[in-house]
């Protein structure tokens, strides 16, 4: 419309289109900022999901979870070195493949299985003007977190002394030469980290900040120079500056869980009578003792997961017109469940709907944000009969596992078995995850996607390009 025309409207009909005008120019210049929150329950599978419900609920009772419009499943993808398919997982593959939509092998951080670095989501949030934030309860070098920022052959290769050998129970872990600075590389897992543009870092891993790299300086000094504040103390959580970009490393690894067994009881094999020993049909089999669910001592001086993502939330959030990306990872689902520990993982799925609860109320009051909770792969442990549905039966009949019998807070029993190997760790299964959000959006989600599909969805979300890391099946 020409200067002459608005000269010949009447003037309140001059004004209401003034205003329109400006009412479509603001809506096309200044978007809200959108933010994704990430959180992945480390093995959380539905029967860890299940677990959580009858304990912290009871049977016909709902978690915070189970409200959410958005319920599907993911299907695990990974491949061998020698890009084969394989059918159970790690949390290193796994996590790359949220965070990058692609399929690798077992082990690999943000690499495929020719080596090549994949970018990940936080590096396009970051590159798109967006804060990055990572708060986990493992060591901020383990699996899932690096594998956001940082891109090596082994997720064994976690600080600049592992880089180039590290044992783990006795036994060598893989090597990363290619990835060592003094070799021209990126450096270790937390060298990268702490090289990046994250806002904030969470976790464990203290015991990295005192390692010298090749150039001679601690990694401390490297997260300083860098433009990081570096605390230790879960006190000083609520003293920091929110335009301070931040590293809390809160335990020399990962960090303690809140419950145990009591007395720190886990899953026991079940005792059988010497008569049992002759033969499979004689003698008698006795199950482990009831155990409850109690606090852990050691979690005294542990900041709460909640906690740590309140301040991730604070500090991603205040004064930001770009919006964020921030992964959660309650980590200590899968770890006790490797340890057969289901009070660990038990008082772990508590912290994760607590910072659900908290990721919500922030969603509720930031209407673009987007809150996905899903896993990474499966685990061991299963929810069994109690007593046996066989138990009546002239023989014995038991698990040939691990099993522990947990009194829940409606007061029944709940019987949780481990029985993948009969060495010192559990492993992984492999079955596909479940995916909650608090957006039915189909556009975004399906009921059944493929793990690399959470990528695009959330890149698709936060308006961000997938460059090279293009849908493929």
């Amino acid at each position: 419309m020409n200067r002459q025309t608005m000269n010949h409207l009447p003037s309140r009909l001059v004004i209401c289109f003034a205003l329109a005008l400006l009412c479509t120019t603001s809506w096309n210049t200044i978007a809200a900022p959108k933010n994704v929150i990430l959180i992945i329950g480390d093995g959380f599978d539905d029967q860890h999901v299940t677990m959580g419900r009858n304990y912290l609920t009871g049977m016909s009772g709902t978690l915070i979870l189970d409200g959410l419009p958005f319920r599907g499943a993911v299907q695990v993808e990974t491949l061998s070195a020698s890009g084969e398919p394989e059918y159970v997982a790690d949390s290193a593959n796994t996590a790359t493949a949220i965070a990058t939509g692609r399929i690798t092998s077992v082990g690999r951080v943000g690499t495929d299985i020719a080596d090549e670095d994949l970018p990940t989501i936080a590096e396009r949030a970051i590159g798109a003007g967006l804060r990055v934030g990572l708060v986990t309860t493992s060591s901020i070098t383990d699996a899932t977190p690096a594998s956001f920022l940082a891109h090596v052959s082994s997720r064994s290769c976690e600080g600049p002394e592992e880089i180039l050998g590290s044992t783990y129970y006795g036994l060598p872990q893989p090597v990363c030469p290619q990835d060592a600075k003094q070799n021209n590389g990126p450096g270790s897992i937390i060298e990268q980290l702490f090289s990046s543009k994250a806002h904030i870092l969470f976790g464990g891993g203290q015991k990295f900040l005192n390692q010298i790299m090749a150039s001679g300086e601690s990694i401390r000094s490297l997260a300083e120079k860098n433009g990081f504040r570096v605390i230790t103390d879960r006190d000083e959580l609520s003293e920091i500056q929110t335009d301070q970009a931040i590293i809390g490393l809160f335990d020399t690894e990962n960090l303690e869980v809140k419950w145990r067994g009591s007395d720190g009881r886990r899953a026991a094999p079940t005792e059988t009578s010497w008569l049992h020993s002759l033969s499979d049909f004689l003698g008698e089999a006795t199950p482990p003792e009831i155990m409850e669910c109690e606090p852990n001592p050691a979690f005294a001086a542990t900041p709460e997961l909640a906690s740590m993502t309140a301040t991730a939330l604070r500090h991603l959030s205040a004064s930001n017109e770009s919006g964020f990306f921030l992964m959660v990872e309650s980590a200590s689902i899968d770890k006790q469940s490797h340890k057969r520990n289901p009070c660990g993982s038990l008082g772990e799925i508590a912290q994760l709907e607590e910072v659900l609860a908290l990721s919500l109320e922030f969603a509720g009051q930031h209407n673009d944000t987007l809150v996905m909770v899903t896993a990474d792969h499966a685990q061991a442990a299963q929810i069994l009969p109690e007593p046996s549905h066989y138990s009546d039966y002239p023989v014995p009949i038991y698990s040939p596992g691990h099993t522990a019998r947990v009194r829940t807070r409606e007061g029944s029993v709940m019987r949780i078995n481990y029985a993948t190997n009969n060495g010192f760790s559990e492993e992984h299964t492999g079955a596909n995850v479940p995916l909650f959000a608090n957006l039915s959006d189909p556009k975004l989600l399906k009921p059944f996607m493929k793990q690399r599909d959470l990528y695009h969805a959330m890149m698709t979300f936060l308006g961000l390009n997938s460059g090279d890391n293009e849908l493929k099946d």
